[in-house]
């Protein structure tokens, strides 16, 4: 009996993520905004209605995909790596413009409001959260500290990001500037200061 309730959650649990994929491949195609439960319950074999005991809601959709998404960049970040604090922050700040630009579509879906009416879950939203904490422990580590400091390089990289995927997708006219813009924070905000305190 144990093994048949396994076995059919692993098969809910694989047709769930076929169905995510369909999602997201039709968001690509069409743009978040356009995804319908219909298309998606078409573009997996099954029934429309049948679809509702996975996602009962369209916004119930978009919380998994958010999650989902989420949960992709969070990973990404944590491979941060570098043999400073200061190089350590570099190698995130290029692994955040890179995982955005790599899929505009899940960087819309987690950065911009671009789904009329959907706003993610607090438990989907919490991993945004973390995400954006352990970045703020990065900067305070690379001697960036202060919250106008670290709001101004998080607009700096999101609008790099933005320009990028608006203006020259699949280039990287916009992201190739991200370590000249991280160079003026630390020399503004943590060399500068080093420089103040050792000439005091």
């Amino acid at each position: 009996m144990l093994d048949e309730v396994d076995t059919r959650a692993i098969r809910r649990e694989s047709t769930r993520s076929r169905v995510l994929q369909a999602a997201w491949e039709l968001a690509r195609r069409d743009g978040l905004a356009a995804l319908t439960l219909r298309d998606v319950a078409a573009r997996v074999g099954m029934r429309a209605p049948s679809l509702y005991s996975y996602f009962p809601s369209k916004n119930e959709m978009y919380d998994a995909m958010f999650a989902e998404a989420a949960s992709s960049l969070a990973a990404e970040l944590r491979g941060s790596s570098g043999n400073d604090a200061e190089s350590r922050l570099r190698d995130r700040l290029r692994r955040f413009v890179g995982w955005c630009t790599a899929d505009p579509t899940r960087y819309q879906l987690v950065f911009q409001r671009s789904v009329p009416g959907f706003a993610p879950s607090e438990e989907s939203y919490q991993i945004t959260v973390d995400a954006l904490r352990a970045t703020r422990e990065a900067v305070e580590a690379a001697g960036i500290r202060g919250d106008k400091p670290f709001e101004l390089l998080r607009g700096t990289f999101n609008g790099l990001t933005s320009l990028q995927i608006a203006n020259d997708p699949g280039g990287n006219r916009w992201a190739v500037m991200a370590d000249e813009a991280l160079d003026m924070f630390l020399d503004r905000y943590a060399h500068q200061r080093r420089r103040a305190r050792r000439g005091a």
